[in-house]
């Protein structure tokens, strides 16, 4: 990497503060005094952190901003999520430019198109109350996490990919050995290829005799190899419950912190979408940031980055930019928030989205309808979050009704 200009004073990822819904204090400063500026890495290596909204969208929708993890000046955020993108695979087409990535994806557009997801809609609540009628029947307490928020959402994924279910806990233990930034290079590797042989062998076994789940007719268009497929099915079986299932407890935590916010969806059940984008803005768990490779030199709000330098996009801070959501760091569950970048921007913008809205919508409204008296049994001091985790979240939330 090039970088030449002076000595960074800042790290990534930088030291939280006393709010952990917020983003770190550092960036939010950098967002407000250099919006575009150097930081260090694990390894010593530096790239350019972007932290206005205009800029992130400038960068990510940028042809000469590149996903591709081999290219140089690539940033990094630890050793093990280098290893990860060694061995992600041809079929992990979120670390592709195009035209290989748009080739893959359009593979599975048809499957996140919004018309087919809200078909999905009475399925996912009926799995919705399914799950709350055995987590409350008999009890007054439990782990919203384990029980509900985590549940939910790896379900119908795997519905979706046709991954059995009752494989949960073996995707789920591996999963988050992958999403941990604390994890050795050696465990990750070791993660990767116990998820690619148990996908390679369901990719082969639709093969033989095909359903209608994502990888069996990724397997019968007969483009892919069974390693193709599982490549690409192990990137949206950890995209597709990790997420969701973090954004969905984190959700009702910071709900349950502002009782006005929630109160006002209590009365008045429409206001759901909105809240929705909203709690997406407001929490956006990616905290971590987007990187990126800049391929030719551009020009940055004003400052010029070099082809061969990294970027590290930091949608949580954009998100709060007051250009463009004034009071960004207040949660609004009446602003309209449609702008924001919690899915990301430009063509590598979250796939998943619509399923993710859905879900949370169905997964929000229910909770809220069917649990007024909903509170924690713990102070929230207690509460652990997910701070070593490629998506943030809790990782248990203990409440009663």
């Amino acid at each position: 990497m090039t970088v030449t200009e002076h000595t960074p004073h800042l790290n990534a990822p930088a030291t939280r503060g006393s709010c952990p819904f917020a983003p770190p204090p550092a960036y939010e400063q950098a967002r407000e005094e250099s919006p575009i500026t150097r930081v260090t890495l694990w390894d010593g290596s530096q790239c350019w952190l972007i932290t206005r909204y205009e800029d992130v969208r400038a960068v990510l929708g940028d042809a000469r901003i590149s996903s591709d993890a081999t290219r140089p000046g690539f940033p990094f955020l630890s050793a093990g999520r280098k290893k990860v993108a060694a061995l992600s695979g041809p079929g992990s087409f979120i670390r592709m430019d195009d035209p290989a990535h748009a080739r893959l994806r359009r593979m599975l557009t048809a499957d996140f198109m919004v018309k087919r997801i809200e078909a999905m809609r009475p399925e996912i609540q009926r799995i919705t109350d399914d799950l709350l009628d055995r987590m409350t029947e008999g009890r007054s307490s439990a782990d919203l996490v384990s029980e509900f928020a985590l549940p939910l959402p790896s379900l119908v994924i795997c519905r979706l990919l046709g991954v059995p279910y009752e494989d949960h806990a073996y995707f789920q233990a591996r999963s988050q050995v992958l999403l941990d930034e604390r994890s050795a290079p050696e465990e990750m590797s070791e993660a990767m290829d116990d998820l690619g042989e148990y996908l390679s062998r369901l990719a082969k076994e639709k093969e033989r005799e095909p359903d209608d789940g994502i990888i069996g007719r990724l397997m019968a268009r007969g483009e892919l190899s069974a390693a193709d497929a599982a490549s690409m099915g192990r990137l949206l079986l950890i995209a597709g419950h990790e997420t969701t299932a973090n954004m969905t407890a984190l959700s009702v935590l910071s709900l349950l912190r502002e009782p006005d916010q929630l109160a006002r969806l209590r009365e008045d059940p429409s206001l759901i979408k909105g809240a929705v984008e909203e709690l997406l803005r407001y929490l956006s768990i990616v905290h971590t940031g987007l990187p990126r490779a800049v391929t030719e030199d551009i020009t940055v709000g004003g400052r010029t980055i070099r082809a061969g330098e990294g970027v590290l996009c930091v949608i949580n801070v954009a998100n709060r930019d007051e250009d463009v959501f004034p009071a960004g760091a207040d949660l609004d569950v009446e602003r309209d928030a449609r702008r924001h970048v919690a899915f990301g921007f430009g063509v590598h913008q979250c796939l998943g989205q619509p399923l993710a809205r859905v879900e949370l919508q169905v997964a929000l409204e229910t909770v809220i309808r069917r649990l007024p008296e909903l509170r924690l049994t713990v102070p929230f001091e207690d509460i652990r979050f997910r701070d070593d985790m490629l998506v943030y979240g809790v990782h248990a939330l203990p409440v009663a009704w």
